[in-house]
Protein backbone atom coordinates (compact mmCIF):
# COMPACT_ATOMS: atom_id res chain seq x y z
CA UNK A 1 0.00 0.00 0.00
CA UNK A 2 1.54 3.52 -0.79
CA UNK A 3 3.12 5.45 2.33
CA UNK A 4 2.98 2.26 4.29
CA UNK A 5 5.92 1.50 6.57
CA UNK A 6 6.91 -1.15 9.01
CA UNK A 7 7.97 0.10 12.43
CA UNK A 8 8.61 -1.44 15.99
CA UNK A 9 6.48 -0.06 18.34
CA UNK A 10 7.98 -1.75 21.34
CA UNK A 11 11.19 0.09 21.41
CA UNK A 12 11.94 3.25 22.90
CA UNK A 13 10.64 6.76 22.41
CA UNK A 14 11.61 8.33 18.80
CA UNK A 15 14.27 10.87 19.33
CA UNK A 16 13.67 15.25 18.96
CA UNK A 17 9.73 14.56 17.91
CA UNK A 18 9.07 18.07 16.43
CA UNK A 19 8.76 20.38 13.68
CA UNK A 20 11.03 19.46 10.67
CA UNK A 21 9.74 22.16 7.96
CA UNK A 22 7.30 25.21 7.91
CA UNK A 23 5.97 26.87 5.50
CA UNK A 24 3.41 30.27 5.71
CA UNK A 25 0.73 31.45 3.43
CA UNK A 26 -0.25 34.73 3.07
CA UNK A 27 -2.77 37.11 0.70
CA UNK A 28 -1.32 38.93 -1.49
CA UNK A 29 -3.03 42.27 -0.65
CA UNK A 30 -3.20 44.11 2.34
CA UNK A 31 -4.40 47.52 3.78
CA UNK A 32 -2.08 50.24 5.33
CA UNK A 33 -2.93 51.11 9.19
CA UNK A 34 -2.23 54.58 9.42
CA UNK A 35 -4.41 55.05 6.20
CA UNK A 36 -7.01 52.86 7.63
CA UNK A 37 -6.97 55.16 10.74
CA UNK A 38 -7.91 57.90 8.33
CA UNK A 39 -10.31 56.36 6.87
CA UNK A 40 -11.82 55.44 9.75
CA UNK A 41 -11.55 58.49 11.41
CA UNK A 42 -9.75 57.29 14.42
CA UNK A 43 -7.15 59.36 16.32
CA UNK A 44 -3.80 58.96 14.59
CA UNK A 45 -1.84 56.28 16.11
CA UNK A 46 -4.85 54.13 17.19
CA UNK A 47 -3.80 51.34 15.35
CA UNK A 48 -0.14 51.59 14.60
CA UNK A 49 0.66 52.87 18.20
CA UNK A 50 -1.63 51.58 20.50
CA UNK A 51 -2.58 48.20 18.77
CA UNK A 52 1.32 48.20 17.18
CA UNK A 53 -0.06 46.93 13.61
CA UNK A 54 1.79 48.80 10.47
CA UNK A 55 -0.09 46.66 7.96
CA UNK A 56 -3.23 43.96 7.67
CA UNK A 57 -3.35 41.33 5.47
CA UNK A 58 -6.62 40.14 3.72
CA UNK A 59 -8.48 37.99 1.29
CA UNK A 60 -11.06 39.05 -1.11
CA UNK A 61 -14.24 36.76 -2.26
CA UNK A 62 -11.40 34.83 -4.19
CA UNK A 63 -10.09 32.82 -1.49
CA UNK A 64 -11.65 30.81 1.36
CA UNK A 65 -10.43 28.67 4.34
CA UNK A 66 -10.39 25.39 1.55
CA UNK A 67 -7.99 27.58 -0.68
CA UNK A 68 -5.52 28.37 2.33
CA UNK A 69 -4.78 25.41 3.33
CA UNK A 70 -4.37 23.49 -0.22
CA UNK A 71 -2.47 26.59 -0.91
CA UNK A 72 -0.03 25.90 2.07
CA UNK A 73 -0.29 22.36 2.19
CA UNK A 74 1.14 22.38 -1.62
CA UNK A 75 4.18 24.66 -1.04
CA UNK A 76 5.00 23.02 1.89
CA UNK A 77 5.26 19.80 -0.01
CA UNK A 78 6.84 20.85 -3.26
CA UNK A 79 9.34 22.92 -1.91
CA UNK A 80 11.12 20.30 0.84
CA UNK A 81 10.46 17.99 -2.26
CA UNK A 82 8.41 15.85 -0.07
CA UNK A 83 6.12 13.03 -1.60
CA UNK A 84 2.45 12.84 -0.36
CA UNK A 85 2.88 8.81 0.71
CA UNK A 86 5.13 9.73 2.60
CA UNK A 87 2.51 11.47 5.30
CA UNK A 88 0.41 9.42 7.33
CA UNK A 89 -1.33 11.85 9.45
CA UNK A 90 -3.29 15.03 8.62
CA UNK A 91 -4.72 17.72 10.80
CA UNK A 92 -6.59 20.83 10.70
CA UNK A 93 -6.46 23.27 13.36
CA UNK A 94 -9.09 26.10 11.86
CA UNK A 95 -11.87 27.93 13.61
CA UNK A 96 -13.19 29.47 9.98
CA UNK A 97 -15.56 26.96 9.52
CA UNK A 98 -17.42 26.75 6.34
CA UNK A 99 -19.74 23.54 6.59
CA UNK A 100 -20.87 21.56 10.03
CA UNK A 101 -20.11 18.45 8.86
CA UNK A 102 -17.21 18.09 5.90
CA UNK A 103 -13.76 19.21 7.46
CA UNK A 104 -11.39 20.90 6.10
CA UNK A 105 -8.41 17.75 6.40
CA UNK A 106 -10.89 16.24 3.63
CA UNK A 107 -10.91 18.79 1.16
CA UNK A 108 -7.04 18.94 1.23
CA UNK A 109 -6.93 15.26 0.73
CA UNK A 110 -7.32 16.41 -3.23
CA UNK A 111 -3.41 16.11 -3.11
CA UNK A 112 -3.11 13.32 -2.60
CA UNK A 113 -5.15 11.86 -5.13
CA UNK A 114 -2.52 11.17 -7.80
CA UNK A 115 0.00 9.23 -4.73
CA UNK A 116 -2.81 7.23 -4.50
CA UNK A 117 -2.34 7.75 -0.20
CA UNK A 118 -5.50 7.49 1.23
CA UNK A 119 -4.27 6.04 4.57
CA UNK A 120 -4.15 9.08 6.36
CA UNK A 121 -5.51 9.47 10.32
CA UNK A 122 -6.69 12.81 11.15
CA UNK A 123 -9.20 15.51 10.87
CA UNK A 124 -10.10 19.05 12.16
CA UNK A 125 -9.34 20.10 15.61
CA UNK A 126 -11.08 23.73 16.32
CA UNK A 127 -11.32 25.89 19.45
CA UNK A 128 -10.85 29.96 18.50
CA UNK A 129 -7.21 30.18 18.05
CA UNK A 130 -6.36 27.33 19.77
CA UNK A 131 -7.25 24.34 17.34
CA UNK A 132 -3.39 24.55 15.35
CA UNK A 133 -1.73 24.06 18.53
CA UNK A 134 -4.26 20.94 19.51
CA UNK A 135 -3.41 19.76 16.16
CA UNK A 136 -0.06 20.12 16.53
CA UNK A 137 0.28 18.36 19.81
CA UNK A 138 -1.88 15.58 18.53
CA UNK A 139 0.73 14.90 15.94
CA UNK A 140 3.63 15.15 17.96
CA UNK A 141 1.95 12.10 20.34
CA UNK A 142 0.83 10.26 17.37
CA UNK A 143 4.62 10.10 16.31
CA UNK A 144 5.84 8.90 19.82
CA UNK A 145 2.51 6.71 20.10
CA UNK A 146 1.79 2.56 19.32
CA UNK A 147 -0.06 3.95 16.24
CA UNK A 148 2.75 5.62 14.40
CA UNK A 149 3.96 4.02 11.42
CA UNK A 150 7.23 5.36 10.35
CA UNK A 151 5.54 8.29 8.08
CA UNK A 152 5.74 12.23 8.61
CA UNK A 153 2.64 14.17 10.39
CA UNK A 154 1.40 17.09 8.54
CA UNK A 155 -0.10 20.12 10.81
CA UNK A 156 -2.06 22.71 9.12
CA UNK A 157 -3.21 26.35 10.67
CA UNK A 158 -5.28 28.46 8.90
CA UNK A 159 -7.80 30.97 9.30
CA UNK A 160 -9.39 33.93 7.96
CA UNK A 161 -10.11 36.78 10.71
CA UNK A 162 -12.51 39.39 9.94
CA UNK A 163 -14.26 41.78 12.24
CA UNK A 164 -17.72 44.31 11.44
CA UNK A 165 -16.98 47.81 11.01
CA UNK A 166 -15.73 49.48 14.00
CA UNK A 167 -13.11 49.07 16.78
CA UNK A 168 -12.21 45.51 16.31
CA UNK A 169 -11.66 45.38 12.26
CA UNK A 170 -7.99 46.62 12.22
CA UNK A 171 -7.43 43.11 14.75
CA UNK A 172 -7.88 41.11 11.47
CA UNK A 173 -6.40 39.39 9.09
CA UNK A 174 -5.97 35.85 7.06
CA UNK A 175 -3.28 33.16 6.59
CA UNK A 176 -2.28 29.25 6.65
CA UNK A 177 0.50 27.86 8.26
CA UNK A 178 1.85 24.32 7.36
CA UNK A 179 4.18 22.27 9.63
CA UNK A 180 5.53 18.87 8.98
CA UNK A 181 6.35 16.68 12.35
CA UNK A 182 8.28 13.83 12.52
CA UNK A 183 11.54 12.41 14.59
CA UNK A 184 14.89 13.94 14.30
CA UNK A 185 13.65 17.50 14.25
CA UNK A 186 15.28 20.89 14.08
CA UNK A 187 12.70 22.23 16.47
CA UNK A 188 12.11 19.80 19.09
CA UNK A 189 9.30 19.26 21.34
CA UNK A 190 10.68 19.54 25.79
CA UNK A 191 8.98 16.28 27.20
CA UNK A 192 6.70 16.78 30.10
CA UNK A 193 6.82 20.55 29.71
CA UNK A 194 3.62 21.92 29.06
CA UNK A 195 1.62 24.38 31.17
CA UNK A 196 -2.20 24.22 29.74
CA UNK A 197 -4.96 25.89 31.43
CA UNK A 198 -8.30 25.84 30.26
CA UNK A 199 -12.08 27.54 31.24
CA UNK A 200 -14.97 28.13 30.65
CA UNK A 201 -15.76 32.21 29.31
CA UNK A 202 -17.40 34.05 26.44
CA UNK A 203 -14.89 36.65 25.58
CA UNK A 204 -14.89 35.80 22.00
CA UNK A 205 -17.30 33.36 20.52
CA UNK A 206 -19.41 33.11 17.01
CA UNK A 207 -22.97 32.05 17.97
CA UNK A 208 -24.55 33.58 14.06
CA UNK A 209 -23.11 31.09 11.74
CA UNK A 210 -24.75 32.65 8.94
CA UNK A 211 -21.84 35.00 9.61
CA UNK A 212 -18.14 35.64 9.46
CA UNK A 213 -17.83 37.90 12.47
CA UNK A 214 -17.81 36.89 16.09
CA UNK A 215 -18.86 38.49 18.95
CA UNK A 216 -16.48 40.00 21.29
CA UNK A 217 -16.14 40.95 24.59
CA UNK A 218 -12.32 43.15 24.45
CA UNK A 219 -12.15 43.95 28.04
CA UNK A 220 -13.30 40.37 29.34
CA UNK A 221 -10.50 39.00 26.09
CA UNK A 222 -7.98 40.58 27.02
CA UNK A 223 -8.52 39.36 31.10
CA UNK A 224 -8.84 35.45 29.83
CA UNK A 225 -5.50 36.15 27.99
CA UNK A 226 -3.51 37.71 30.69
CA UNK A 227 -5.06 35.29 33.33
CA UNK A 228 -4.43 32.02 31.48
CA UNK A 229 -0.71 33.23 30.50
CA UNK A 230 -0.20 33.64 34.62
CA UNK A 231 -1.07 30.49 35.16
CA UNK A 232 0.67 28.50 32.28
CA UNK A 233 3.67 29.77 33.29
CA UNK A 234 3.14 28.82 37.16
CA UNK A 235 2.48 25.54 35.81
CA UNK A 236 5.43 25.46 33.27
CA UNK A 237 8.12 26.37 35.62
CA UNK A 238 6.64 23.94 38.65
CA UNK A 239 6.74 21.25 35.89
CA UNK A 240 10.80 22.02 34.75
CA UNK A 241 11.53 22.92 38.14
CA UNK A 242 10.60 19.31 39.40
CA UNK A 243 12.83 18.16 36.56
CA UNK A 244 16.20 20.14 37.17
CA UNK A 245 15.26 19.03 40.92
CA UNK A 246 15.31 14.95 39.67
CA UNK A 247 18.51 16.00 37.78
CA UNK A 248 19.73 17.26 41.09
CA UNK A 249 19.21 21.39 40.19
CA UNK A 250 17.94 23.80 42.66
CA UNK A 251 17.89 26.38 40.21
CA UNK A 252 14.46 28.77 39.90
CA UNK A 253 13.48 28.99 36.84
CA UNK A 254 13.19 32.28 34.71
CA UNK A 255 12.41 34.28 31.41
CA UNK A 256 16.53 34.19 30.99
CA UNK A 257 16.38 30.51 30.26
CA UNK A 258 14.06 31.20 27.58
CA UNK A 259 16.20 31.58 24.57
CA UNK A 260 13.35 33.67 22.74
CA UNK A 261 9.80 33.36 23.29
CA UNK A 262 6.73 33.81 20.69
CA UNK A 263 3.17 34.72 21.88
CA UNK A 264 -0.30 33.93 20.05
CA UNK A 265 -0.84 37.72 18.60
CA UNK A 266 -3.89 39.56 18.46
CA UNK A 267 -2.29 42.53 17.92
CA UNK A 268 1.21 43.34 18.84
CA UNK A 269 1.01 45.65 21.55
CA UNK A 270 -0.60 42.56 23.52
CA UNK A 271 2.14 40.77 23.05
CA UNK A 272 4.45 43.35 24.35
CA UNK A 273 2.50 44.01 27.36
CA UNK A 274 2.88 39.43 27.67
CA UNK A 275 5.76 39.46 28.20
CA UNK A 276 6.17 42.32 30.78
CA UNK A 277 3.46 40.32 32.60
CA UNK A 278 5.55 37.49 32.80
CA UNK A 279 8.43 39.32 34.20
CA UNK A 280 5.59 40.56 37.09
CA UNK A 281 4.94 36.74 38.21
CA UNK A 282 9.17 36.44 37.90
CA UNK A 283 9.22 39.40 40.18
CA UNK A 284 6.19 38.25 42.57
CA UNK A 285 8.10 34.66 42.62
CA UNK A 286 11.38 36.00 43.75
CA UNK A 287 11.46 35.56 47.85
CA UNK A 288 14.13 38.55 47.31
CA UNK A 289 14.56 40.34 44.40
CA UNK A 290 17.01 43.02 43.87
CA UNK A 291 15.10 46.26 43.51
CA UNK A 292 18.24 48.04 43.38
CA UNK A 293 19.88 47.20 40.25
CA UNK A 294 19.72 44.55 37.68
CA UNK A 295 16.13 43.65 36.02
CA UNK A 296 14.25 44.64 38.90
CA UNK A 297 15.50 47.77 39.93
CA UNK A 298 12.94 50.37 40.90
CA UNK A 299 10.20 47.78 40.97
CA UNK A 300 10.11 47.57 45.17
CA UNK A 301 7.00 49.41 45.06
CA UNK A 302 5.08 46.62 43.50
CA UNK A 303 5.99 43.76 45.81
CA UNK A 304 2.40 43.04 47.28
CA UNK A 305 0.17 43.44 44.10
CA UNK A 306 -2.29 40.81 43.06
CA UNK A 307 -2.03 39.22 39.78
CA UNK A 308 -5.39 39.08 39.62
CA UNK A 309 -5.88 42.27 40.68
CA UNK A 310 -3.85 43.68 37.99
CA UNK A 311 -4.70 43.08 34.23
CA UNK A 312 -5.53 46.79 33.47
CA UNK A 313 -3.60 48.47 36.36
CA UNK A 314 -1.80 51.20 33.94
CA UNK A 315 0.83 51.81 36.70
CA UNK A 316 2.00 48.39 37.09
CA UNK A 317 1.83 47.80 33.06
CA UNK A 318 4.19 50.64 32.61
CA UNK A 319 6.36 49.77 35.19
CA UNK A 320 7.17 46.14 33.97
CA UNK A 321 7.11 46.92 30.24
CA UNK A 322 9.42 49.70 30.89
CA UNK A 323 11.67 47.01 33.23
CA UNK A 324 11.41 44.27 30.01
CA UNK A 325 12.16 46.32 27.43
CA UNK A 326 15.91 44.72 26.53
CA UNK A 327 14.01 41.46 27.20
CA UNK A 328 11.51 42.33 24.85
CA UNK A 329 14.28 43.41 22.01
CA UNK A 330 16.24 40.72 22.63
CA UNK A 331 13.74 37.89 22.45
CA UNK A 332 10.51 38.31 21.11
CA UNK A 333 10.06 41.63 19.29
CA UNK A 334 11.69 39.61 15.74
CA UNK A 335 8.82 37.22 16.04
CA UNK A 336 6.22 40.11 15.47
CA UNK A 337 7.24 40.76 11.67
CA UNK A 338 4.29 38.77 10.28
CA UNK A 339 2.15 39.63 13.02
CA UNK A 340 2.87 43.48 12.58
CA UNK A 341 2.88 43.00 8.94
CA UNK A 342 -0.30 40.85 8.16
CA UNK A 343 -2.54 41.39 11.56
CA UNK A 344 -4.08 38.20 13.65
CA UNK A 345 -4.28 34.85 11.66
CA UNK A 346 -6.10 33.45 14.52
CA UNK A 347 -5.10 29.13 14.65
CA UNK A 348 -1.41 30.56 12.38
CA UNK A 349 -0.75 33.31 15.16
CA UNK A 350 1.72 32.03 17.30
CA UNK A 351 3.02 29.42 14.18
CA UNK A 352 3.75 32.80 12.21
CA UNK A 353 6.00 34.51 15.45
CA UNK A 354 7.90 31.31 15.40
CA UNK A 355 8.79 31.30 11.89
CA UNK A 356 9.11 35.36 11.76
CA UNK A 357 11.82 34.64 14.26
CA UNK A 358 13.55 32.20 12.59
CA UNK A 359 13.43 33.82 9.28
CA UNK A 360 15.27 36.79 10.68
CA UNK A 361 18.23 34.82 12.15
CA UNK A 362 20.87 32.42 10.95
CA UNK A 363 21.09 28.15 11.97
CA UNK A 364 24.28 29.44 14.34
CA UNK A 365 21.99 32.04 15.95
CA UNK A 366 19.29 29.97 16.96
CA UNK A 367 21.23 26.85 17.80
CA UNK A 368 20.76 25.49 21.18
CA UNK A 369 17.97 27.60 22.08
CA UNK A 370 15.05 26.66 23.86
CA UNK A 371 11.73 28.52 22.96
CA UNK A 372 9.10 29.44 24.76
CA UNK A 373 5.23 29.18 22.83
CA UNK A 374 2.56 30.47 23.97
CA UNK A 375 -0.99 29.44 22.42
CA UNK A 376 -4.41 30.56 23.46
CA UNK A 377 -7.39 30.61 21.86
CA UNK A 378 -10.94 31.80 23.20
CA UNK A 379 -13.36 30.58 25.37
CA UNK A 380 -10.57 29.76 26.00
CA UNK A 381 -8.17 27.50 26.36
CA UNK A 382 -4.46 27.78 26.51
CA UNK A 383 -0.72 26.40 26.49
CA UNK A 384 3.13 27.15 27.35
CA UNK A 385 5.28 24.56 26.35
CA UNK A 386 9.05 24.35 24.77
CA UNK A 387 10.90 23.29 22.01
CA UNK A 388 14.34 23.09 22.29
CA UNK A 389 16.12 24.10 18.95
CA UNK A 390 18.93 21.55 17.96
CA UNK A 391 22.67 21.92 18.52
CA UNK A 392 23.53 20.92 14.72
CA UNK A 393 24.13 24.04 12.35
CA UNK A 394 26.06 22.97 9.81
CA UNK A 395 25.26 23.91 6.27
CA UNK A 396 23.04 21.41 4.83
CA UNK A 397 21.45 20.59 8.29
CA UNK A 398 17.29 20.06 9.01
CA UNK A 399 18.08 23.71 10.86
CA UNK A 400 20.01 24.97 8.23
CA UNK A 401 17.08 23.42 5.88
CA UNK A 402 14.84 24.76 7.90
CA UNK A 403 16.32 28.55 8.21
CA UNK A 404 16.77 28.53 4.37
CA UNK A 405 13.16 28.11 3.44
CA UNK A 406 11.93 30.71 5.84
CA UNK A 407 14.43 33.01 4.26
CA UNK A 408 12.45 34.74 1.78
CA UNK A 409 9.67 35.34 4.01
CA UNK A 410 10.18 39.43 4.37
CA UNK A 411 10.78 39.31 0.69
CA UNK A 412 7.19 37.91 0.41
CA UNK A 413 5.65 40.43 2.52
CA UNK A 414 7.03 43.16 0.99
CA UNK A 415 5.96 42.04 -2.52
CA UNK A 416 2.16 42.41 -1.64
CA UNK A 417 -0.34 44.53 -3.24
CA UNK A 418 -1.10 47.87 -1.36
CA UNK A 419 -4.98 48.38 -1.23
CA UNK A 420 -7.02 51.33 0.15
CA UNK A 421 -9.08 51.30 2.47
CA UNK A 422 -11.83 52.75 0.46
CA UNK A 423 -11.28 49.11 -1.77
CA UNK A 424 -10.78 47.33 1.43
CA UNK A 425 -13.95 48.54 3.10
CA UNK A 426 -15.65 47.56 -0.25
CA UNK A 427 -14.49 43.98 -0.33
CA UNK A 428 -14.94 43.21 3.20
CA UNK A 429 -18.46 44.63 2.27
CA UNK A 430 -19.02 42.30 -0.34
CA UNK A 431 -17.25 38.86 1.77
CA UNK A 432 -20.44 40.12 4.16
CA UNK A 433 -23.06 40.25 1.53
CA UNK A 434 -22.16 37.08 -0.21
CA UNK A 435 -20.25 34.62 2.65
CA UNK A 436 -24.12 32.53 3.05
CA UNK A 437 -24.54 32.29 -0.55
CA UNK A 438 -25.16 28.92 -2.07
CA UNK A 439 -25.06 29.92 -5.87
CA UNK A 440 -22.10 32.84 -6.37
CA UNK A 441 -19.73 33.58 -8.84
CA UNK A 442 -16.45 35.33 -6.96
CA UNK A 443 -16.29 38.71 -8.67
CA UNK A 444 -12.16 39.31 -7.52
CA UNK A 445 -9.26 39.31 -10.33
CA UNK A 446 -7.46 36.24 -10.14
CA UNK A 447 -4.83 38.72 -10.97
CA UNK A 448 -3.77 39.93 -7.82
CA UNK A 449 -3.30 36.32 -6.52
CA UNK A 450 0.15 35.21 -5.82
CA UNK A 451 1.33 32.29 -8.08
CA UNK A 452 1.05 28.85 -6.92
CA UNK A 453 -2.46 29.82 -5.01
CA UNK A 454 -5.51 27.74 -5.09
CA UNK A 455 -8.79 30.16 -5.47
CA UNK A 456 -11.97 29.83 -5.78
CA UNK A 457 -13.96 29.72 -9.53
CA UNK A 458 -17.48 29.48 -8.22
CA UNK A 459 -19.98 28.35 -6.04
CA UNK A 460 -22.40 26.02 -6.94
CA UNK A 461 -26.12 24.94 -5.22
CA UNK A 462 -25.86 21.62 -3.37
CA UNK A 463 -25.36 18.62 -5.81
CA UNK A 464 -25.17 14.71 -5.23
CA UNK A 465 -21.29 13.66 -3.58
CA UNK A 466 -18.91 11.75 -5.41
CA UNK A 467 -17.73 14.04 -8.05
CA UNK A 468 -14.24 14.41 -9.35
CA UNK A 469 -11.73 16.70 -10.29
CA UNK A 470 -11.91 18.01 -14.03
CA UNK A 471 -9.97 19.75 -16.49
CA UNK A 472 -11.09 23.12 -16.89
CA UNK A 473 -9.40 26.44 -18.13
CA UNK A 474 -6.00 26.94 -19.35
CA UNK A 475 -3.73 23.94 -19.55
CA UNK A 476 -2.42 23.68 -16.36
CA UNK A 477 -4.99 24.34 -14.89
CA UNK A 478 -7.77 21.96 -13.20
CA UNK A 479 -11.30 22.95 -11.36
CA UNK A 480 -11.75 21.38 -8.65
CA UNK A 481 -14.66 20.53 -6.53
CA UNK A 482 -15.53 20.40 -3.19
CA UNK A 483 -18.06 20.97 -0.29
CA UNK A 484 -18.36 24.43 1.13
CA UNK A 485 -21.51 25.70 3.09
CA UNK A 486 -24.62 23.60 1.81
CA UNK A 487 -22.75 24.05 -1.25
CA UNK A 488 -19.90 22.90 -3.73
CA UNK A 489 -17.09 25.35 -4.40
CA UNK A 490 -14.94 24.90 -7.54
CA UNK A 491 -11.45 26.20 -7.08
CA UNK A 492 -8.51 26.39 -9.64
CA UNK A 493 -4.62 26.70 -8.94
CA UNK A 494 -2.39 29.30 -10.62
CA UNK A 495 0.93 26.96 -11.52
CA UNK A 496 3.86 28.29 -10.10
CA UNK A 497 7.85 27.88 -10.12
CA UNK A 498 8.70 25.46 -7.71
CA UNK A 499 11.50 27.13 -5.36
CA UNK A 500 14.14 24.14 -5.50
CA UNK A 501 15.14 23.76 -1.74
CA UNK A 502 17.08 20.35 -0.47
CA UNK A 503 14.97 17.48 0.00
CA UNK A 504 13.57 16.29 2.86
CA UNK A 505 14.38 12.47 2.91
CA UNK A 506 11.39 9.93 3.91
CA UNK A 507 10.73 9.48 7.58
CA UNK A 508 12.88 6.83 8.56
CA UNK A 509 11.09 3.25 10.30
CA UNK A 510 11.53 0.28 11.69
CA UNK A 511 15.60 0.04 12.68
CA UNK A 512 16.58 3.13 10.75
CA UNK A 513 14.72 5.36 13.05
CA UNK A 514 16.57 6.92 16.03
CA UNK A 515 15.52 6.91 18.83
CA UNK A 516 16.03 7.75 22.88
CA UNK A 517 16.82 6.11 25.86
Amino acid sequence: MPGSASVSCSGPWPKDVGVIAMELYFPAQYVDQAELEQFDGASAGKYTVGLGQARMGFCSDREDINSLCLTVVQRLMERNGLSYDSVGRLEVGTETIIDKSKSVKTVVMQLFEDSGNTDVEGVDTTNACYGGTAALFNAVNWVESSSWDGRYALVVAGDIAVYATGSARPTGGAGAVAMLVGPNAPLAFERGLRGTHMQHAYDFYKPDLVSEYPVVDGKLSIECYLSALDRCYAVYRNKIHAQWQREGSEKRFTLEDFGFLVFHSPYCKLVQKSLARLMLNDFLSHRGPNTETGPFAGLDAFRDVKPEESYFDRDVEKAFMKASSDLFERKTKASLLVSNENGNMYTPSVYGCLASHIAQHSASQIAGQRVGVFSYGSGFAATLYSLRVTQDHTPGSALDKLVSSLSDLKLRLDSRRKVSPAVFSDIMKLREETHHLASYVPRGSVDDLFPGTWYLTRVDEETPAGIRPQSSGPQNKTTVESWCHCCVSLLQHIPSPVKKMPRIPAAAAGPEAAVSN
